[in-house]
């Protein structure tokens, strides 16, 4: 049994009969490795057993390397989800970002635009009151010239009827005393 294909090294340099190099030791391996008899060798029952179990503890850590590997593979691609998603999530940030950025900048232009245009209007509004305020001045003006002349019409009409009235009672008054009549003269009261 010295085929060099078939034999494997202990940890004491020595070959295993049967077994690949390229190969690792499996659970069955070990369960149906048999031994060749020699003097002096470990008793067959107790390698039995022990072979045994420890083929049990390494089919236990196989499968338990089985499933680490499955939830390793498990966890890779709910990383990988959560990195898409996380990617997902920064790119609609940063859309929601620019997007409140530019409702900002339009609030802004809007409000500066609605206030510009209110002040304009509050401008012109202004202008016009100030223009009716100047026109209703100047007709308050002409209003009360008017009444000046129409006082100073009055004045001078009523200084002209108390004349006439003087002078028809002086006329009244020569005549019961039989005096001369004296031709009428309004006395007429210039004013400035």
């Amino acid at each position: 049994m010295d085929n060099d294909d078939d034999v494997m090294e202990t940890d004491e340099g020595r070959r295993l009969p049967g077994i690949e190099r390229n190969q690792g030791v499996s659970p069955i391996d070990m369960r149906q490795r048999r031994f060749a008899t020699a003097m002096r060798g470990y008793d067959r029952q107790e390698v039995t057993v022990f072979l045994t179990e420890a083929a049990v503890d390494y089919e236990s850590a196989l499968r338990e390397n089985d499933r680490l590997r499955q939830e390793i593979v498990k966890l890779k691609a709910s990383l990988n989800q959560f990195r898409e998603l996380e990617s997902g999530l920064k790119s609609m940030l940063v859309s929601a970002q620019k997007v409140a950025d530019d409702m900002h900048e339009n609030a802004v232009q809007e409000a500066t635009r609605i206030l510009t245009e209110a002040e304009s209007r509050a401008e012109l509004a202004e202008q016009k009151a100030q223009l009716k305020i100047e026109g209703t001045q100047r007709e308050i003006d002409a209003l009360r010239m008017k009444r000046r002349e129409v006082e100073t019409s009055i004045e001078a009409s009523i200084s002209t009827l108390r004349s006439t009235l003087e002078f028809v009672r002086d006329q009244d008054r020569r005549e019961r005393e039989g005096t001369n009549v004296v031709p009428h003269r309004p006395h007429v009261v210039h004013s400035a």
